[in-house]
């Protein structure tokens, strides 16, 4: 059987490392091809994924970024198109709510081959996100949906998803934490060439378009981060270092800056932080898997459990509830089973491979 996995972004990479693992350990005859589209083109956000997370390289690297939502995902389905009418695969498999797997989708659907979308049924309820587009539409026309949650398949089935295509499975995010924590205790030395003591400092990451290309939206969350008192340690993704000079925002102690962090270092970084400021949504839940207090740097977020049990409180871009966040006192977790048992993505592979 013949798999087309195609992955644009970060949090793909991660997802599709112990997806990809599994298919290799499973049926004998499965050859899996990976499409990456270059959606994150800066070798610091993809190359090095590769390199740690032990995926093979890319048999098709499109080299498709840096444009529109339009001029990208229309790009990316042409191109993508000529590869599954030259792989004539069996499945194509899909991560999450990024232009490439809408745009994977939307190709592969027109020439009849099944979808498969890891991390369906996630809803923000923000329609003006190009996410929320993409993960709807990608989730109305795929043939099995991997929800990593109840509350994902109550989503689908009440979006009138047929029932038979949805599968509770738990998430892959949960056995890439599993796998890779004491990976990068070994092997990151990040905290030592940062100067960084553990429990000592907040993590931040700020790259989701609402707030980067947003002038007054970017200034309070830069504003906010700077009342705290330990050192706010903020991994520049390229669009926020494009928007924060465009518009002319200084940085200062006691936020400091540092260029995009491999897999193993933002592993080691998260694991270590007193909190978490950030607007990514796998972040959000790595957080969580490390019992790290999480401020979400949104109005709304689609891992609405952790806030419902109070691991993940919602701060958008507001100053004051920034400055308030970041003094609360610590959180006393306790072990729930929201993300599965830590084996979703065998349970996804057994399922497509039927």
């Amino acid at each position: 059987m013949k798999i087309i996995t195609v992955i644009g972004a970060r949090p793909q990479f991660i997802k599709a490392s112990v997806v990809s693992r599994a298919f290799k350990q499973g049926e004998q005859g499965v050859e899996e091809i990976l499409i990456h589209t270059g959606q994150h083109y800066d070798a610091n956000m993809s190359d090095v994924f590769f390199d740690e997370l032990g995926i093979s390289k890319p048999d098709y690297n499109l080299g498709i970024g840096g444009g529109s939502h339009g001029q990208n995902t229309g790009r990316m389905i042409e191109k993508i198109e000529e590869s599954l009418l030259k792989e004539k695969p069996c499945w194509v498999v899909v991560y999450g709510d990024t232009d490439s797997t809408l745009a994977a989708a939307l190709a592969a659907v027109k020439l009849h081959i099944p979808v498969a979308h890891i991390e369906a049924g996630l809803r923000s309820f923000n329609r003006s996100m190009p996410e929320e587009i993409n993960r709807i539409l990608t989730d109305h026309i795929a043939s099995a949906l991997f929800a990593p949650t109840d509350v994902a398949v109550k989503h689908l089935l009440k979006e009138g998803v047929d029932a038979s295509k949805i599968h509770q499975v738990g998430d892959v995010m949960f056995d890439v934490a599993l796998r890779f924590s004491k990976k990068a205790e070994r092997e990151s030395d990040i905290l030592k060439r940062l100067g960084l003591t553990s429990k000592e400092y907040i993590l931040a990451t700020i790259h989701r378009q609402e707030n980067t290309d947003n002038k007054s939206r970017l200034k309070a969350i830069i504003e906010g981060l700077s009342s705290s008192v330990v050192p706010v340690i903020l991994p520049l993704h390229p669009r926020t270092k494009k928007q924060l000079k465009e518009f002319n925002i200084e940085i200062k102690a006691p936020i400091y800056l540092t260029e995009p962090v491999g897999y193993l270092d933002m592993v080691l970084l998260e694991k270590n932080a007193k909190l978490i400021a950030t607007d990514s949504g796998g972040i959000q839940k790595e957080a969580y898997f490390h019992q790290v207090p999480c401020v979400t740097l949104r109005d709304e977020t689609e891992w609405v459990e952790l806030v419902d049990y109070g691991y993940n409180c919602l701060v958008g871009a507001d100053k004051k509830k920034i400055e308030d966040a970041l003094h609360s006192k610590p959180l006393n977790f306790s072990h729930k089973d929201i993300y599965g048992d830590g084996r979703a993505a065998k349970a996804i592979v057994n399922i497509i491979l039927g």
